[in-house]
Protein backbone atom coordinates (compact mmCIF):
# COMPACT_ATOMS: atom_id res chain seq x y z
CA UNK A 1 0.00 0.00 0.00
CA UNK A 2 3.04 2.11 1.18
CA UNK A 3 4.47 1.95 -2.80
CA UNK A 4 1.07 2.31 -4.27
CA UNK A 5 0.54 5.56 -2.34
CA UNK A 6 4.17 6.77 -3.31
CA UNK A 7 3.63 5.91 -6.75
CA UNK A 8 0.11 8.42 -6.36
CA UNK A 9 2.36 11.71 -5.20
CA UNK A 10 4.54 11.08 -7.94
CA UNK A 11 2.02 10.67 -10.62
CA UNK A 12 -0.01 14.16 -8.84
CA UNK A 13 3.20 15.66 -8.68
CA UNK A 14 3.95 15.51 -12.39
CA UNK A 15 0.52 16.33 -13.53
CA UNK A 16 0.58 19.46 -11.34
CA UNK A 17 4.00 20.89 -13.40
CA UNK A 18 2.55 20.24 -16.68
CA UNK A 19 -0.95 21.39 -16.81
CA UNK A 20 -0.93 25.31 -17.58
CA UNK A 21 -0.63 28.13 -15.29
CA UNK A 22 -3.77 29.68 -16.13
CA UNK A 23 -5.62 26.60 -15.97
CA UNK A 24 -8.65 26.92 -12.94
CA UNK A 25 -7.86 23.79 -10.96
CA UNK A 26 -11.32 23.36 -9.66
CA UNK A 27 -12.02 22.89 -13.48
CA UNK A 28 -9.31 20.40 -14.17
CA UNK A 29 -10.77 18.39 -10.58
CA UNK A 30 -13.73 18.07 -12.67
CA UNK A 31 -12.59 17.29 -15.87
CA UNK A 32 -13.44 20.32 -17.95
CA UNK A 33 -12.31 20.81 -21.19
CA UNK A 34 -11.13 24.00 -22.10
CA UNK A 35 -11.02 23.60 -25.84
CA UNK A 36 -14.86 24.54 -26.29
CA UNK A 37 -17.22 27.31 -25.46
CA UNK A 38 -21.05 26.90 -24.02
CA UNK A 39 -22.51 30.12 -25.86
CA UNK A 40 -25.61 31.75 -24.87
CA UNK A 41 -27.72 32.69 -27.95
CA UNK A 42 -29.84 35.30 -27.88
CA UNK A 43 -31.61 34.86 -31.05
CA UNK A 44 -33.33 31.32 -29.93
CA UNK A 45 -32.46 31.55 -26.05
CA UNK A 46 -30.49 28.14 -27.08
CA UNK A 47 -27.14 27.30 -25.36
CA UNK A 48 -24.45 25.71 -27.80
CA UNK A 49 -21.30 23.96 -27.43
CA UNK A 50 -18.93 25.28 -29.78
CA UNK A 51 -14.94 24.07 -30.69
CA UNK A 52 -13.01 27.43 -29.45
CA UNK A 53 -11.17 28.21 -32.64
CA UNK A 54 -14.90 28.07 -34.82
CA UNK A 55 -16.45 30.32 -31.78
CA UNK A 56 -13.89 32.66 -32.43
CA UNK A 57 -14.71 32.91 -36.34
CA UNK A 58 -18.02 34.19 -35.20
CA UNK A 59 -16.87 36.48 -32.70
CA UNK A 60 -13.66 38.40 -35.19
CA UNK A 61 -16.46 38.26 -38.14
CA UNK A 62 -18.81 39.98 -35.55
CA UNK A 63 -16.42 42.32 -34.25
CA UNK A 64 -14.38 43.65 -36.92
CA UNK A 65 -15.26 44.61 -40.92
CA UNK A 66 -14.19 41.17 -42.59
CA UNK A 67 -12.92 43.43 -44.91
CA UNK A 68 -10.06 44.87 -43.24
CA UNK A 69 -6.67 43.92 -43.68
CA UNK A 70 -5.59 40.48 -42.94
CA UNK A 71 -3.05 41.44 -40.36
CA UNK A 72 -5.59 43.45 -38.38
CA UNK A 73 -7.91 40.46 -38.36
CA UNK A 74 -5.51 38.45 -37.18
CA UNK A 75 -5.06 40.94 -34.62
CA UNK A 76 -8.50 41.01 -33.44
CA UNK A 77 -8.30 36.89 -33.50
CA UNK A 78 -5.38 37.03 -30.78
CA UNK A 79 -7.76 39.57 -28.80
CA UNK A 80 -10.25 37.46 -29.11
CA UNK A 81 -9.07 34.18 -28.37
CA UNK A 82 -7.44 35.64 -25.10
CA UNK A 83 -10.46 36.90 -23.93
CA UNK A 84 -12.44 33.86 -23.46
CA UNK A 85 -9.42 32.05 -22.66
CA UNK A 86 -8.94 33.78 -19.29
CA UNK A 87 -12.74 33.67 -19.32
CA UNK A 88 -12.52 30.05 -19.80
CA UNK A 89 -9.32 29.85 -16.81
CA UNK A 90 -11.50 31.78 -14.21
CA UNK A 91 -14.03 29.01 -14.21
CA UNK A 92 -17.20 31.38 -13.35
CA UNK A 93 -20.53 30.83 -15.45
CA UNK A 94 -21.91 33.50 -17.19
CA UNK A 95 -24.39 35.21 -14.20
CA UNK A 96 -27.23 35.98 -16.50
CA UNK A 97 -27.47 32.94 -18.57
CA UNK A 98 -26.90 29.79 -15.78
CA UNK A 99 -24.86 26.76 -17.91
CA UNK A 100 -23.01 29.28 -20.48
CA UNK A 101 -19.59 30.24 -20.24
CA UNK A 102 -20.76 33.98 -22.38
CA UNK A 103 -23.46 35.02 -24.22
CA UNK A 104 -23.05 36.79 -27.83
CA UNK A 105 -24.00 40.14 -26.69
CA UNK A 106 -21.14 42.57 -27.10
CA UNK A 107 -21.86 44.41 -23.77
CA UNK A 108 -21.24 41.01 -21.91
CA UNK A 109 -18.48 40.12 -23.51
CA UNK A 110 -17.48 39.86 -26.91
CA UNK A 111 -20.25 39.78 -29.87
CA UNK A 112 -20.75 36.65 -32.08
CA UNK A 113 -22.68 35.57 -35.53
CA UNK A 114 -23.38 32.52 -36.87
CA UNK A 115 -22.57 31.30 -40.43
CA UNK A 116 -26.35 31.38 -41.09
CA UNK A 117 -26.44 35.21 -40.32
CA UNK A 118 -23.93 35.96 -42.15
CA UNK A 119 -24.78 34.40 -45.13
CA UNK A 120 -27.87 36.81 -44.96
CA UNK A 121 -25.47 39.61 -43.90
CA UNK A 122 -22.93 39.32 -46.39
CA UNK A 123 -24.72 37.68 -49.32
CA UNK A 124 -24.18 34.26 -51.25
CA UNK A 125 -21.01 35.48 -52.96
CA UNK A 126 -19.75 37.83 -50.36
CA UNK A 127 -20.19 35.16 -47.62
CA UNK A 128 -17.13 33.02 -49.27
CA UNK A 129 -14.97 35.14 -49.87
CA UNK A 130 -15.33 36.92 -45.89
CA UNK A 131 -15.90 33.72 -44.20
CA UNK A 132 -12.43 32.01 -45.46
CA UNK A 133 -10.79 35.27 -44.87
CA UNK A 134 -11.54 35.26 -41.12
CA UNK A 135 -11.06 32.01 -40.91
CA UNK A 136 -7.49 32.43 -42.23
CA UNK A 137 -6.93 34.89 -39.62
CA UNK A 138 -8.12 32.86 -37.32
CA UNK A 139 -6.23 29.72 -37.96
CA UNK A 140 -3.33 31.48 -38.96
CA UNK A 141 -2.97 32.43 -35.03
CA UNK A 142 -4.19 29.39 -33.71
CA UNK A 143 -3.06 29.16 -29.97
CA UNK A 144 -1.88 32.28 -29.83
CA UNK A 145 -2.75 34.72 -26.78
CA UNK A 146 -1.46 37.51 -25.57
CA UNK A 147 0.36 37.92 -21.98
CA UNK A 148 2.38 40.68 -19.85
CA UNK A 149 4.50 39.10 -17.55
CA UNK A 150 3.53 36.03 -18.22
CA UNK A 151 0.11 36.38 -17.25
CA UNK A 152 -3.05 36.69 -19.91
CA UNK A 153 -3.96 40.51 -20.00
CA UNK A 154 -7.54 41.40 -20.62
CA UNK A 155 -7.31 42.49 -24.03
CA UNK A 156 -9.99 44.99 -24.94
CA UNK A 157 -10.22 46.81 -27.51
CA UNK A 158 -12.55 49.26 -29.05
CA UNK A 159 -13.89 50.36 -32.74
CA UNK A 160 -11.85 53.99 -33.32
CA UNK A 161 -10.03 56.62 -31.46
CA UNK A 162 -10.44 59.11 -33.87
CA UNK A 163 -6.74 59.69 -34.35
CA UNK A 164 -6.60 61.02 -30.92
CA UNK A 165 -4.59 57.87 -29.59
CA UNK A 166 -5.80 55.39 -26.69
CA UNK A 167 -6.44 56.06 -23.35
CA UNK A 168 -4.73 54.98 -20.29
CA UNK A 169 -7.13 52.44 -18.27
CA UNK A 170 -7.06 54.12 -14.94
CA UNK A 171 -8.64 57.57 -16.95
CA UNK A 172 -11.99 55.58 -17.67
CA UNK A 173 -12.27 52.55 -14.92
CA UNK A 174 -10.32 53.67 -12.16
CA UNK A 175 -8.01 50.36 -12.39
CA UNK A 176 -4.40 50.89 -13.53
CA UNK A 177 -3.00 47.79 -15.97
CA UNK A 178 0.66 48.09 -16.76
CA UNK A 179 -0.06 47.15 -20.40
CA UNK A 180 -3.47 49.71 -21.25
CA UNK A 181 -1.68 52.55 -21.58
CA UNK A 182 -2.31 55.43 -23.52
CA UNK A 183 -0.37 55.17 -27.22
CA UNK A 184 -0.41 57.04 -30.23
CA UNK A 185 -2.67 55.93 -32.89
CA UNK A 186 -1.21 58.09 -36.28
CA UNK A 187 -2.41 55.39 -38.64
CA UNK A 188 -6.37 55.43 -37.48
CA UNK A 189 -8.46 54.83 -40.90
CA UNK A 190 -11.73 55.53 -39.04
CA UNK A 191 -13.72 57.62 -42.63
CA UNK A 192 -16.02 59.14 -40.02
CA UNK A 193 -14.65 60.02 -36.56
CA UNK A 194 -16.40 63.18 -35.99
CA UNK A 195 -20.24 62.51 -35.00
CA UNK A 196 -23.00 65.23 -34.28
CA UNK A 197 -25.66 65.04 -31.76
CA UNK A 198 -28.43 66.96 -30.43
CA UNK A 199 -30.85 66.56 -27.60
CA UNK A 200 -33.50 68.67 -25.44
CA UNK A 201 -32.32 70.11 -22.54
CA UNK A 202 -34.87 68.66 -20.49
CA UNK A 203 -33.91 65.01 -21.61
CA UNK A 204 -30.55 65.76 -20.66
CA UNK A 205 -30.92 67.07 -17.17
CA UNK A 206 -33.52 64.17 -16.81
CA UNK A 207 -30.29 61.68 -17.99
CA UNK A 208 -28.04 63.15 -15.61
CA UNK A 209 -29.50 64.86 -12.98
CA UNK A 210 -31.04 61.13 -11.64
CA UNK A 211 -29.67 57.81 -12.06
CA UNK A 212 -31.28 55.39 -14.37
CA UNK A 213 -33.71 54.02 -11.48
CA UNK A 214 -34.88 57.55 -11.66
CA UNK A 215 -33.46 58.22 -7.71
CA UNK A 216 -32.25 61.68 -7.09
CA UNK A 217 -28.59 62.79 -8.15
CA UNK A 218 -27.83 65.88 -6.24
CA UNK A 219 -29.28 68.43 -8.68
CA UNK A 220 -31.62 70.52 -6.73
CA UNK A 221 -32.19 72.78 -9.59
CA UNK A 222 -34.59 72.08 -12.36
CA UNK A 223 -33.53 69.48 -15.22
CA UNK A 224 -33.35 71.89 -18.08
CA UNK A 225 -30.81 74.54 -15.53
CA UNK A 226 -29.24 71.08 -14.93
CA UNK A 227 -28.91 70.75 -19.04
CA UNK A 228 -28.01 74.11 -19.19
CA UNK A 229 -25.06 74.47 -16.77
CA UNK A 230 -22.78 71.89 -17.87
CA UNK A 231 -19.47 71.63 -18.66
CA UNK A 232 -15.98 70.09 -18.52
CA UNK A 233 -13.78 69.82 -15.52
CA UNK A 234 -11.71 67.49 -15.74
CA UNK A 235 -9.56 65.71 -18.52
CA UNK A 236 -8.04 62.72 -18.90
CA UNK A 237 -3.90 62.81 -20.00
CA UNK A 238 -4.62 62.47 -23.44
CA UNK A 239 -7.58 65.27 -23.39
CA UNK A 240 -10.80 64.19 -23.39
CA UNK A 241 -13.22 64.58 -20.76
CA UNK A 242 -13.35 62.89 -17.67
CA UNK A 243 -15.60 64.41 -15.43
CA UNK A 244 -18.44 66.89 -16.23
CA UNK A 245 -20.41 69.55 -14.36
CA UNK A 246 -24.13 69.13 -14.52
CA UNK A 247 -25.63 71.74 -12.37
CA UNK A 248 -24.66 70.77 -8.92
CA UNK A 249 -23.15 67.16 -10.06
CA UNK A 250 -20.11 66.03 -11.00
CA UNK A 251 -20.30 63.03 -13.22
CA UNK A 252 -17.31 61.08 -14.82
CA UNK A 253 -17.52 61.46 -18.58
CA UNK A 254 -18.39 57.48 -19.20
CA UNK A 255 -21.87 57.86 -17.56
CA UNK A 256 -22.94 60.71 -19.41
CA UNK A 257 -22.26 58.57 -22.54
CA UNK A 258 -24.01 55.42 -21.19
CA UNK A 259 -26.90 57.70 -20.54
CA UNK A 260 -26.99 59.70 -23.41
CA UNK A 261 -25.86 56.79 -25.77
CA UNK A 262 -22.72 58.76 -27.42
CA UNK A 263 -20.71 57.19 -29.37
CA UNK A 264 -17.31 57.99 -26.94
CA UNK A 265 -15.92 60.17 -24.27
CA UNK A 266 -14.61 62.32 -26.68
CA UNK A 267 -16.90 64.74 -26.71
CA UNK A 268 -17.73 68.61 -26.65
CA UNK A 269 -20.78 70.62 -25.86
CA UNK A 270 -23.10 73.69 -27.36
CA UNK A 271 -25.95 74.63 -25.76
CA UNK A 272 -28.29 76.58 -27.60
CA UNK A 273 -31.68 77.92 -26.79
CA UNK A 274 -33.39 74.90 -25.63
CA UNK A 275 -31.67 72.41 -27.36
CA UNK A 276 -27.98 71.16 -26.51
CA UNK A 277 -25.45 69.10 -29.07
CA UNK A 278 -22.38 66.65 -28.02
CA UNK A 279 -19.64 66.18 -31.01
CA UNK A 280 -18.22 63.46 -30.83
CA UNK A 281 -14.89 62.31 -32.03
CA UNK A 282 -14.17 58.34 -32.28
CA UNK A 283 -16.09 55.27 -31.39
CA UNK A 284 -15.67 53.46 -27.95
CA UNK A 285 -13.97 53.98 -24.61
CA UNK A 286 -10.17 54.62 -26.43
CA UNK A 287 -8.52 52.14 -24.05
CA UNK A 288 -6.52 49.05 -25.73
CA UNK A 289 -6.15 48.13 -29.76
CA UNK A 290 -7.98 50.62 -31.44
CA UNK A 291 -9.69 48.57 -34.66
CA UNK A 292 -9.69 51.30 -37.20
CA UNK A 293 -5.74 51.77 -36.06
CA UNK A 294 -5.66 48.11 -36.40
CA UNK A 295 -6.64 48.72 -40.16
CA UNK A 296 -4.39 51.16 -40.70
CA UNK A 297 -1.22 49.86 -39.50
CA UNK A 298 -1.84 47.12 -41.19
CA UNK A 299 -2.41 48.84 -44.45
CA UNK A 300 0.88 50.68 -43.90
CA UNK A 301 2.68 47.14 -43.78
CA UNK A 302 3.05 46.27 -39.75
CA UNK A 303 1.74 42.30 -38.97
CA UNK A 304 -0.26 41.27 -36.28
CA UNK A 305 2.71 41.16 -33.62
CA UNK A 306 3.93 44.35 -33.86
CA UNK A 307 0.09 45.91 -33.29
CA UNK A 308 -0.52 43.76 -30.34
CA UNK A 309 2.77 44.97 -29.40
CA UNK A 310 1.81 48.57 -29.57
CA UNK A 311 -1.34 48.61 -28.44
CA UNK A 312 -0.91 46.28 -25.10
CA UNK A 313 2.16 48.10 -23.89
CA UNK A 314 4.83 45.63 -23.24
CA UNK A 315 2.69 42.76 -23.73
CA UNK A 316 3.74 39.99 -26.20
CA UNK A 317 1.51 37.38 -28.36
CA UNK A 318 2.68 33.86 -26.44
CA UNK A 319 1.74 30.19 -28.41
CA UNK A 320 0.17 28.94 -25.46
CA UNK A 321 -1.38 24.92 -25.87
CA UNK A 322 -4.89 24.51 -23.94
CA UNK A 323 -4.46 21.18 -22.90
CA UNK A 324 -7.24 19.16 -22.06
CA UNK A 325 -7.45 17.64 -18.56
CA UNK A 326 -7.21 14.07 -17.71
Amino acid sequence: MKKINAALILLLAVLFVTIPYFYDKSKVRQGRKLEYVRLYNHADGKIYKLPLEEYLVGVVAAEMPAAFPLDALKAQAVAARTYIVKRLSVGVENPAHPGADICDDCRHGQAWVSREELKERWGAIEYYKYYYKVKKAVDETAGQVITYKGELVDPVYHSSCGGRGTENSGDVWQVNLPYLRAVPCPYCADPEPVRRVSFTLADVGRALGADPAGRPGGVSRAVSDTARDIGVIEKTSTGRPKTVRAGESVVPAVTVRERLGLRSTDFTVQVEGGGITFTTTGYGHAVGMCQYGAKGMAEHGYGCRTIIGHYYSGAEITNMKILTPP
